[in-house]
């Protein structure tokens, strides 16, 4: 209550703040425009005094001339200040009543419990969907989707190949609620082909140019658009770049408590979870020692959004950011999602939660980790890899069925920890 009082009183001497700069501004003005007052009468002038001030009054028109247009141009330089002072005011009383609404959104206040006892909401509630977004897609959900969850994966005639290689493995393991959107008209006929449920974007000459030509990193920035009209719907997205190898079926190993949950670039357990690294400056002295956290980005090619206002903005800000510069789509998402709000900045207040570095595993892992430690390669069997940290992806992804659907041991032997 304390804060909300002070916040009242602050609104309150804006306000006033702005009423006495009216003030100022309409005196100072006036003053300049009648430096003799509002009612000094010049009826007492003999004919002669009077013949002097028209004369006067002649010779220095142009001069009051001047005089206006400069005081006209600075009273519409103080209106401008005014109508400034005044948007900054509407938007300090916009945000604390959004904010005020957000809160009452949530629930009653309650009181805290117990030392140990308290816990934060980090699971925000769904949206409504909204049909009349895409009808046509919304059709083709309806009839696909399981538990109004779906995976999506992007794909152009570029990655023909390797999405052959993903929809062998979703199709051993029986997942129903799989979608490719086709970017380009190959892929279309490519799916109607081999019985795999697809979805056709209608034209857009902007996008359909990167979808029929762009490579990989190209195709991978489109989601952020095409996965908005998904969550609009109301359905939770497990968004699959074609680089990836399913395994298991991911929807029983999600924990659905966040707004974005998402797989991991680390390699351990240091870089997937994070860690406190410390940075050492000697020329400080005592306090040469700063400590930092640090965490090895989310991966932008396999992660699940829930239905959510924060999930949609975050589609937003990722979005916007790629259409007004050439910037790879996982550095703007992981910055989207990890940076605080500051002056001058609003954060994304978006719930997240990284996976299961084992069970959604990236090739750094399998390959520098994994392959090499006998009692992994019998214990471990992930839910997906992705073939995200080496360039050749196909034979790495091939060779992953070979070795974890086919039993074949030394089938991941062959390649090198990195790239040649």
């Amino acid at each position: 209550m304390a804060g909300r009082r002070d916040r009242t009183q602050q609104l309150r001497g804006s306000r006033i703040a702005i009423a006495i700069l009216i003030g100022i501004i309409i005196g100072c003005v006036c003053a300049l425009i009648f430096p003799n007052g509002f009612f000094n009468s010049n009826s007492s002038l003999t004919v002669n005094e009077r013949v002097q001030v028209g004369s006067s009054s002649c010779e220095s028109s142009k001069t009051l001339k001047s005089d206006f247009a400069s005081l006209s141009e600075k009273n519409n330089e103080l209106k401008k200040q005014l109508r400034e002072l005044t948007e900054k005011l509407r938007l300090a009383e916009q945000g604390s009543d959004n904010a005020r609404k957000q809160v009452l959104s949530l629930g009653p206040q309650i009181k805290a419990g117990p030392f140990g006892t308290v816990k934060s909401l980090r699971t925000n509630p769904t949206i409504l969907s909204d049909e009349s977004v895409n009808p046509r897609l919304a059709k083709i959900l309806k009839s696909i989707a399981v538990d109004k969850e779906v995976i999506v994966a992007l794909a152009n005639a570029n990655v023909k190949a390797m999405l052959e290689v993903q929809i062998a493995s979703v199709k051993r393991l029986a997942i129903k609620n799989y979608l490719v959107v086709a970017l380009d008209d190959y892929i279309e006929s490519f799916c109607k082909q081999n019985d795999v449920a697809y979805y056709k974007r209608n034209p857009d000459k902007e996008l359909d140019a990167v979808g029929k030509t762009g490579g990989n990193h190209a195709v991978s920035g489109l989601k952020f658009r095409v996965l908005r009209e998904f969550l609009q719907l109301g359905y939770g997205v497990l968004l699959s770049d074609v680089d990836i190898v399913f395994l298991k079926n991911p929807f029983s190993h999600l924990y659905r408590d966040s707004d974005v949950e998402s797989m991991s670039d680390g390699h351990d357990n240091m870089t997937a979870y994070g860690f406190n690294d410390v940075f050492d400056e000697p020329t400080m002295g005592w306090a040469r020692y700063a400590h930092t956290m640090r965490i090895w980005v989310f991966n932008s090619g396999f992660f699940y959004l829930r239905p959510t206002v924060a999930s949609i903005e975050l589609l937003d800000r990722v979005a916007e950011r790629l259409s007004k510069a050439k910037l790879w789509d996982q550095a703007v998402f992981n910055e989207e999602l990890f940076y605080p709000s500051r002056p001058e900045y609003v954060g994304l207040h978006a719930s997240k939660r990284v996976m299961d570095m084992y069970e959604f595993m990236n090739s750094k892992v399998l390959f520098k980790t994994v392959r090499k430690n006998e009692e992994m390669k019998k214990k471990v069997r992930p839910v997906i890899v992705h073939v995200n940290y080496h360039p050749d992806k196909l034979n790495r992804m091939r060779a992953v069925v070979e070795f974890y659907v086919n039993g074949k041991q030394d089938a991941l032997d062959s390649f090198p920890d990195g790239s040649e």
